[in-house]
């Protein structure tokens, strides 16, 4: 089939890499989202897969909105016979998703319909889920509820972030695509509507969403610190100012704090939650790089009764 992949951040580049290597497909062009102010010097910046499809010599079209009349006529003129799409990072609209034949089709970080929407891997860990997976799903104008064509499932393991879990589901999901796409070619692969149960949400994880509670217990402090990480970043307050928690793990034989409590040793940090307390392993104080959080507490001299988050 003739394809045009859309899609934006570093996750979506090893689907986009295994496209242009398929023999069954040629990428087309590839859809982004606009160039973005980055850096200190905040000047304009390619997303990853503008900077993937420019090296492999495929056309990038960046359009401020699905939607801009230009675009929708470039588009109609390449005449896709469908376009995949991973982590995009716009809703397509009516009279874009009727362009190409066989659809817009997108590749979704979750077991469908199980956290539709913008941060399901971060949702998936904060809620504690043991198994997630991936899956491809023809797109319609509603949030994330197309009919499915293939699914694969991931272990979540005890010690994943969201960004340890987001790459392999990447890379992993980047074959689910290509057969996807196989599969609708051949016409050997038909969408399956979407159960109407076990609907859940994933919105966008918000700053404040990756304040830490330490009145929750320990296990959720530590789904929150490892679902929030690498971004936005889980955090708390200490002496006024923002700490960010890079790695913190519960310590299971240890309920002696109260939440929030402070304890600093020669080489180890505790914080006391609403039942064991968790040791902080990387901190990262306002305006410094991220450090070891005993060498942070060395720094700082934690006075006794010193308490986090107010």
């Amino acid at each position: 089939m003739k394809l045009v992949f859309a899609g934006t951040p570093e996750v979506a580049v090893p689907a986009l890499d295994a496209l242009i290597a398929s023999d069954r497909h040629e990428v087309a062009a590839v859809v982004t989202r606009p160039d973005a102010p980055a850096g200190r010097g905040r000047r304009l910046v390619a997303s990853p897969v503008a900077e993937r499809a420019e090296e492999a010599g495929i056309e990038v079209l960046r359009p401020a909105r699905p939607r801009d009349e230009d675009f929708l006529a470039r588009l109609r003129e390449i005449a896709p016979d469908c376009c995949p799409v991973v982590a995009y990072g716009a809703l397509l609209p009516k009279e874009t998703l009727a362009v190409p034949a066989r659809g817009w089709v997108n590749l979704h970080f979750s077991l469908l319909p199980a956290w539709r929407g913008a941060a399901p891997v971060q949702h998936s860990i904060m809620a504690g889920d043991e198994v997630t997976g991936a899956s491809t799903f023809l797109i319609e104008e509603g949030l994330d509820s197309g009919p499915v064509y293939g699914v694969l499932t991931e272990e979540v393991r005890p010690t994943d972030t969201s960004g340890d879990l987001l790459t392999r589901l990447a890379f992993a999901g980047a074959g689910l695509l290509v057969a996807t796409m196989d599969g609708i070619e051949d016409g050997t692969l038909h969408a399956v509507p979407q159960p109407a149960e076990g609907i859940t949400l994933a919105p966008k994880i918000t700053v404040e969403n990756a304040r830490i509670d330490w009145s929750a217990p320990a296990l959720r402090v530590d789904r929150v610190v490892r679902g929030c990480t690498p971004a936005p970043g889980a955090w708390t307050l200490f002496r006024g100012e923002r700490l960010k928690l890079i790695q913190a793990v519960p310590v299971l034989d240890r309920a002696d704090l109260a939440p929030g409590e402070l304890s600093a040793a020669k080489n180890n940090v505790y914080v006391g939650t609403g039942s064991h307390a968790v040791e902080l392993l990387w901190v990262q104080p306002q305006g410094k790089k991220p450090m070891r959080a005993a060498d942070w507490a060395r720094g700082v001299r934690i006075v006794h009764g010193e308490l986090l988050g107010s």
